[in-house]
């Protein structure tokens, strides 16, 4: 049972200007659900994206890669079939659908993005997605992210979406953002799928390094697993029918309502992660730089052995120093490292705390949401990671994920 989750309120998500959302169900691996994607975009809107970087990384992947230095015009998602680990054949049919796309709302091919999440190495059925285009078109609509949220679901229990209103010097803009995702998470990048859009007017290098800083605040600190999925991608879309982002105050103010977003949608994940119970705050501070800091932090919740400890409620300390100690932080000194449980200081100096009680670190796992929190005391850097526990229902559900 997923954590602390709720249905996006689609009065909640305020349309973005300049974006069309459309959603139909192509049965590409399951009838009667909500399967295909269609976004499109004003001419002349601003993109940027970062993907995943796993070498075996999906045909979408690769073409919307390409891709991505055109005019784009429109993304187009599908659930159901990765297409990854489908060599030039799966580039040819990712290819298949932008073409039929683009016929479909008089663009070039290569001026559409797409987008596939689903089982890997099987064939991209583009009989059915194609035949599903039209209703996709026919649905676009600028008041459809609660639905399209729903579309790019796989796994999820829930879907996820997010809006924040920033005021500019120019006015107030809007961004909306949807994503999807429970497993195979893990940072480079941990997102599966998410699109962010806003009004604002941004020069699109501008918009890259706030779609960058943004994944590294959001979807690179989060895991559920420590896969690192073929298909990730993080895509950005500033429309600019809305106020321009003019001056360095405006470009901060922008990025920070992004990055707030995409760090919502990125915690959502982690709530929904495969049979998730609880969700866990790593946080770790006193380290020599934000890199070790993050080592140290993803020892912990990569963990299956701490994870499972999550589940279980039980303090089992040894399991978390343990990984402190294996993260590979050079010169560490396992004498100097206090650690707590929420408010609770459960080791200190790299050993169990004289006035700690062991009912005072079951308390603090039972709660549906608590922090584990590590000072090193080696510097000021500090870093944040979010996760998960690891249980039955995780096995169960990727044990059965393609029946």
């Amino acid at each position: 049972m997923a954590v602390n989750l709720r249905a996006p309120d689609p009065a909640q998500l305020p349309a973005v200007a300049g974006v069309e959302l459309g959603i139909a169900m192509a049965g590409v691996r399951k009838a009667n659900r909500k399967d295909l994607l269609v976004v499109r975009l004003a001419p002349g809107t601003a993109i940027a994206g970062v993907f995943t970087r796993n070498r075996f990384c999906a045909a979408p992947v690769v073409l919307a890669k390409k891709h991505l230095g055109n005019p784009v015009r429109a993304l187009v998602v599908n659930t159901g079939n990765a297409n990854a680990g489908t060599g030039a054949d799966g580039v040819k049919r990712a290819l298949q659908v932008c073409k039929a796309l683009a016929a479909a709302l008089g663009c070039r091919p290569a001026q559409v993005l797409p987008f596939s999440t689903g089982v890997i190495m099987e064939p991209l059925p583009v009989e059915r997605i194609v035949a599903g285009l039209p209703a996709a078109v026919a649905d676009l609509r600028a008041a459809n992210w609660a639905s399209a949220a729903e579309a790019i679901m796989t796994t999820d229990t829930v879907a996820k979406a997010a809006s924040a209103r920033v005021k500019l010097s120019t006015g107030p803009a809007t961004v909306t953002g949807i994503a999807k995702g429970s497993g195979m998470i893990r940072p480079d990048m941990a997102t599966m799928l998410g699109f962010v859009a806003t009004d604002a007017k941004v020069a699109r290098p501008a918009l890259q390094r706030m779609t960058r800083a943004a994944a590294d605040q959001s979807f690179n600190a989060i895991t559920v697993d420590g896969d690192t999925s073929t298909n990730d991608a993080f895509i950005c879309l500033a429309t600019g029918k809305g106020p321009a982002a003019r001056s360095k105050k405006d470009l901060d103010a922008l990025a920070g309502a992004i990055a707030g977003v995409a760090q919502t949608l990125a915690q959502a994940i982690v709530r929904d992660g495969e049979g998730a119970t609880k969700f866990v705050t790593v946080r770790i501070e006193g380290g020599r730089s934000a890199a070790e800091c993050r080592k140290v932090a993803y020892a912990i919740a990569h963990s299956p052995l701490v994870k499972t400890a999550f589940f279980a409620s039980d303090p089992n300390l040894g399991r978390i120093l343990a990984a402190i100690g294996y993260a590979g932080v050079a010169g560490l000194d396992a004498t100097k490292v206090d650690l707590y449980l929420d408010e609770v200081l459960v080791a200190k100096g790299g050993s169990r705390h004289a006035a700690y009680r062991e009912e005072q670190g079951a308390a603090a796992m039972k709660k549906p949401e608590f922090t584990v929190r590590a000072l090193l005391n080696r510097g000021r850097a500090a870093a944040t990671v979010w996760t998960c526990d690891l249980s039955f229902d995780y096995v169960k559900i990727n044990a059965e994920y393609r029946s």
